[in-house]
């Protein structure tokens, strides 16, 4: 929420359609090729800077446009950046510390090092909408984010890890126990161009009719 004295940011993204307006169909060869050397930056090689407050704007206005059987969100999204993602940091560590857990301690550096996460949180709706449907929607928040993102220029890696997955990290996120991470996405500055990495075939692929 916006402190009084504070503008909204200012959007670089067309104007929003109108309810009911019709949207034209029409190929976008830059996107397929955006999509055929699409390539994650793994988290720790994210630095700073990181996404704009505007520019975090657009991205979570985007990844939102995704397939959402009976328009009923369900998803959403928690930032985390600057002293609040080093003091959450810490108490995780502490947490695993407590535990006795070496290896989870280290796989903290994935969140310690990016500048920016947002965490997508999938909190299906009591509907007629199978909540397999509802947390596949929450799956496409997530890759839309990452893709809108990297088509940005910003570097991006969804993750999950074990914090995604324990219940006590997940209350120090604020993640209630009937929800859950569908994924965190790291954000911010490639320190270096991310390599390709082997790509395989669909597979398996079956064709019904001619």
């Amino acid at each position: 929420m916006l402190a009084a004295n504070e503008e909204a940011p200012v959007s670089a993204l067309p104007p929003k359609p109108v309810l009911g307006e019709a949207l034209p169909l029409v190929p976008a060869p830059e996107v397929l090729n955006f999509l055929a050397r699409r390539r994650s930056v793994s988290a720790p090689m994210l630095t700073a800077p990181a996404p704009s407050q505007a520019e975090l704007a657009d991205l979570l206005t985007l990844a939102a446009r995704v397939p959402d059987h009976g328009k009923l969100a369900p998803w959403r999204f928690i930032v985390i950046q600057g002293e609040a993602k080093d003091v959450l940091a810490a108490k995780l560590g502490a947490l695993a510390g407590s535990r006795g857990d070496a290896k989870q301690v280290a796989k903290l550096g994935k969140l310690r090092t990016p500048p920016l996460c947002v965490a997508v949180v999938s909190r299906p709706q009591p509907a007629e909408i199978p909540e397999w449907e509802q947390v596949l929607s929450a799956g496409a928040v997530c890759t839309t984010l990452t893709y809108a993102a990297l088509a940005a220029g910003w570097g991006a890696n969804w993750i999950t890890d074990w914090y995604a997955y324990d219940d006590e990290a997940k209350a120090l996120f604020g993640i209630a126990p009937d929800e859950k991470v569908a994924g965190f996405i790291m954000l911010g500055t490639a320190s270096e161009p991310p390599l390709e990495r082997e790509r395989g075939a669909p597979p398996s692929v079956t064709v019904l009719g001619a």
